[in-house]
């Protein structure tokens, strides 16, 4: 996967405006796997330990990817004060088995960016390439 350095920034940028609590979004990819947009959106839960991306900002940013000619390829969100690996809460709702899930944390020390495929229970972690930019 590859994630540019602008989406990267906005992500751990929103993660930053969200503390104490959770942030979250999802991630626009192309056709070769290429993150070309993250959508920072609200968490309804407003909670430390847990979110739910706002349902109407989820349906908005699915028709913005659809209209770029792109789709909804992941999510992301943050862990406050935890590393960026999935919680038992975060494997057991990873619905979308070809999605990237990716985890920012912890946002109160030296700021981590990871991905992760969630499959049948089972989190592996996916490299990410850090380019400036998809072509």
């Amino acid at each position: 996967m590859l994630l540019p350095a602008e989406v990267r920034e906005a992500i751990v940028a929103h993660a930053r405006s969200e503390y104490p609590n959770e942030a979250c979004g999802l991630l626009a990819v192309d056709g070769d796997g290429c993150v070309r947009r993250g959508y920072c959106l609200r968490n309804v839960d407003a909670s430390p330990v847990a979110f739910t991306v706002d349902p109407a900002e989820h349906f908005a940013s699915l028709t913005d990817a659809e209209e770029e000619g792109w789709t909804l390829g992941g999510s992301f969100h943050s862990h406050p004060r935890t590393a960026p690996v999935p919680s038992r809460t975060d494997v057991e709702r990873a619905l979308e088995p070809d999605w990237v899930y990716v985890i920012v944390g912890p946002v109160d020390g030296p700021i981590e960016v990871r991905a992760w495929r969630i499959r049948d229970g089972v989190a592996t972690e996916e490299p990410i390439g850090e380019g400036a930019s998809c072509h």
